[in-house]
C-alpha cells in the first residue's frame, strides 16, 4: 500500500512540474481594429515568438529589422511565427502602421497601449521577447537586445523542434 502511495505522489509531482505556464488571457487589436483574445494565439503546433516592441524603442526596431532579414528563412526552416506587440500609448499607436510598412515587417502586429500583456507575461522593458512552443507554453522570456541575439532565438525555436 504504501509504495502504491509513493508511486502516486511520485505521479502528482511530475505532471505538476511538467505543467508550462499558457499565454495569459488578455485582449488586444490588431492594426486593422480587429479583436483578438491572446488565449488564442497559435501557429498550428510549431512554436511561435511573441515580440514586444514600440515604435521609439531603438533596440526593438533593430531586433524586429534583424529578425525580418532571416524570417523568410526561418518559416521555411522550423515554420516558426512572429507576433510583434506594440506597447505604443494610444496617441501613439497611428504610427506603428507606418513604421511596420516602412520596414516591411511581414509579422502579425497586435496592439498592446496598456502593456496589459506585457505585464501579464512579467515584461519589465523592451524589447520582450516570449517564446511559446507548439502546444502553446511558455518555455522562455529575454529583455533586451543585442546584435546577434535573434540567432539565439532560432537556435531556441529548432531546439523545441527537436524534442
Amino acid at each position: 500500500m504504501k509504495k502504491n502511495v509513493m508511486t502516486l505522489m511520485v505521479c502528482l509531482v511530475a505532471v505538476f512540474c511538467a505543467a508550462q505556464a499558457q499565454i495569459p488571457a488578455v485582449t488586444l487589436k490588431t492594426i486593422d481594429g480587429a479583436t483578438v483574445q491572446t488565449e488564442t494565439l497559435n501557429n498550428d503546433g510549431k512554436p511561435f515568438i511573441i515580440d514586444f516592441f514600440a515604435t521609439w524603442c531603438k533596440p526593438c526596431n533593430r531586433e524586429l529589422s534583424a529578425i525580418a532579414e532571416v524570417y523568410d528563412e526561418w518559416q521555411e526552416e522550423t515554420g516558426v511565427k512572429i507576433y510583434a506587440v506594440s506597447i505604443d500609448q494610444a496617441q501613439n499607436i497611428n504610427k506603428v502602421k507606418p513604421l511596420v510598412d516602412q520596414n516591411e515587417w511581414e509579422y502579425e502586429v497586435l496592439l498592446d497601449p496598456n502593456s496589459e500583456l506585457l505585464k501579464a507575461l512579467g515584461g519589465q522593458m523592451i524589447p520582450f521577447v516570449v517564446v511559446v512552443d507548439g502546444n502553446g507554453n511558455i518555455v522562455s522570456k529575454h529583455s533586451g537586445y543585442t546584435d546577434g541575439a535573434e540567432e539565439e532565438l532560432i537556435k531556441e525555436v529548432r531546439g523545441l523542434l527537436a524534442n
